[in-house]
């Protein structure tokens, strides 16, 4: 399946999956003006030509766990391994081979402090092939999570976005604790977001109604979302970066927000370190990704530097399935 057979209502399907990646196959199609079956087909179509998947993940932040992007530069010869080596793990995401193929950037969200500890004071700094190791705690997200970069494509009506978005979640007071049964849940829905009541029954135990009350509890609370992965360079975007900005303290919050409504950013957060935001570039080709550095991002008021690394391969994203 090349590139140029992804249609307009291809891409009108992606945008639908990533407003409510569980909604019933007849919604999309009754809103979509084309059969069920029409759906159902170039659902799978999706999935199996080109990797497609919708993914439900757990909203770190309602969760009180701290993600932290790191910047591992490695030898040469070691980096796709220790890339490899990193996708295997369930608590990273985005790794994705930078800059002449000796640094790699990897986003990880564990559950806990030891769990934290133990990647970067314990099993990382023992790592012989790595030679430097940077670490930025995620601060505030201004775009990514349940807000995905098909989102911006605009290939959906504005009418046809209020048809198919869900009510807006209702986060609680407090940080919430999950237990056994919903971890259970979780896992199976990061592995398939549409996977059926059934399935999550036979996963967790719980009756086939409760199963569903639960998610849903967990999706009006915005613990639990859907995301939708796929290699962008089957639509064309095959040009990524990181750009690691130093915003004037006063302008990180306007600066963010700016960044966060362009249409090439995929993922943009305040961070620790020596710069203080992180956003994930996706363009069409080179001279698209330097006219966004020149014309949007340096005609931002506030930013002070901007350290552009670009992507030589994306390794994983949330899973390392449809990754090529």
């Amino acid at each position: 399946m090349d590139s140029h057979t992804l249609d307009g209502l291809d891409m009108r399907l992606l945008h639908a999956l990533q407003l409510d990646g569980r909604a019933p196959f007849s919604r999309i199609a009754e809103v979509l003006g084309v059969s069920d079956q029409t759906v159902a087909r170039r659902y799978r179509r999706l999935r199996a030509d080109l990797g497609m998947r919708v993914l439900g993940l757990p909203e770190q932040e309602l969760l009180g766990r701290t993600r932290w992007a790191l910047r591992l530069r490695s030898t040469p010869e070691a980096a796709e391994s220790l890339a490899k080596a990193l996708a295997r793990r369930d608590d990273t995401a985005w790794i994705s081979l930078m800059s002449g193929g000796t640094e790699v950037m990897c986003v990880t969200r564990p559950r806990s402090h030891d769990e934290h500890d133990a990647l970067l004071l314990g099993r990382l700094p023992r790592t012989p092939s790595i030679v430097e190791i940077g670490a930025h705690s995620i601060l505030h997200t201004f775009y990514g999570g349940a807000l995905g970069w098909f989102a911006k494509r605009g290939a959906l009506t504005d009418a046809e976005v209020a048809a198919l978005r869900p009510p807006p979640p209702e986060p609680p007071s407090g940080t919430v604790v999950l237990d056994a049964t919903d971890e259970a849940l979780l896992a199976v829905l990061a592995r398939d977001g549409r996977a059926s009541y059934p399935e999550l029954h036979r996963a967790t135990g719980l009756s086939e109604s409760a199963a569903k009350r639960r998610l849903e509890q967990l999706r009006g609370s915005g613990v639990l979302y859907t995301d939708v992965q796929l290699d962008t360079a089957w639509i064309g975007h095959d040009t990524r970066a990181i750009f690691w900005i130093t915003a004037a303290p006063a302008a990180l919050s306007s600066v963010g927000q700016a960044l966060a409504a362009h249409p090439e950013t995929a993922y943009v957060a305040a961070t620790t370190g020596s710069s203080n935001l992180v956003a994930v570039v996706i363009c069409s080709s080179t001279p698209e990704l330097y006219r966004y550095l020149s014309e949007c991002v340096g005609a931002l008021d506030g930013v002070r530097h901007v350290e552009t690394v670009p992507s030589l391969r994306l390794v994983k994203q949330i899973t390392t399935e449809g990754i090529r």
